[in-house]
């Protein structure tokens, strides 16, 4: 039996717990990223590895057909809202959106079976209880910069109505809320008065992809921000409109 502290055992059983691995795979990604729980979970995911009992694809269409709809061959929003109750979290979840991600989904509120079933296995789970578990490890990956981009940018087209190039206001002022409540930025609150004040408009994916990089690299009181640098005319124009507001000297 390895000799662990307390700390490290605690961290050992939660991997376990998560992932489904054996103590002696859980043991290599500890290791491998000194005890980091959050970078051992991307190094067990990132590597092929056998997972026991963790995707049987027969369990995957029972589970599948428990939430799909009556009358057509997807999971609808009556489906997802069953789904959630069953994994004890509200749709309106942060979580709910990295579900998606992982299933590659294409709109909000609705699975097709390929998206479904192939996102579970990439999850290797195959049971209500066992993706329950991985909500932990799903919140976690918010708090990687590289993952929550990717998340980030995924959710544009995941929200947007099918059809539509851009998005509607109103959607991605919710979408960023619910974003940037996990990352904080500490703008989002005038940016989204500046777009109801000013804009009005729906969001084009530009300005969605460029004020993920403008919370990132401009910091909040702007004594970065460069005047000339190629930002979307919006985002000039929100910057005129903190100085106005007197948000931020000039």
């Amino acid at each position: 039996m390895h000799k662990l502290n307390r700390n490290n055992r605690d961290k050992l059983q939660q991997f376990v717990d998560i992932t489904g691995a054996s103590e002696k795979s859980a043991l290599q990604a500890l290791k491998a990223t000194d005890w980091h729980l959050e970078a051992a979970f991307d190094v067990f995911y990132s590597q092929p590895h056998p997972r026991t009992n963790s995707s049987d694809v027969r369990r995957l269409e029972e589970l599948y057909n428990r939430y799909k709809d009556q009358y057509s061959d997807m999971i609808l929003a009556e489906g997802i809202s069953n789904l959630c109750n069953d994994l004890e979290v509200e749709p309106q979840d942060i979580v709910t959106l990295v579900l998606s991600w992982h299933m590659n989904a294409g709109t909000a509120c609705e699975f097709s079976k390929q998206e479904f079933i192939t996102g579970l296995q990439a999850l290797g789970v195959d049971s209500v209880a066992k993706l329950r578990e991985k909500l932990p490890f799903m919140r976690s990956e918010l708090k990687d910069e590289q993952k929550f981009h990717d998340i980030y940018n995924f959710a544009f087209g995941w929200a947007k109505e099918k059809g539509q190039k851009s998005l509607a206001l109103d959607t991605a002022i919710g979408m960023w809320q619910l974003l940037f409540a996990e990352r904080e930025w500490p703008l989002v609150t005038h940016w989204c008065d500046f777009l109801q004040d000013r804009h009005n408009k729906a969001i084009s994916k530009d300005t969605w992809a460029q004020l993920l990089e403008f919370s990132r690299m401009v910091d909040p009181v702007l004594s970065n921000y460069d005047a000339e640098g190629a930002w979307p005319y919006l985002i000039d124009e929100f910057v005129e409109y903190l100085y106005d507001k007197n948000v931020v000297e000039k």
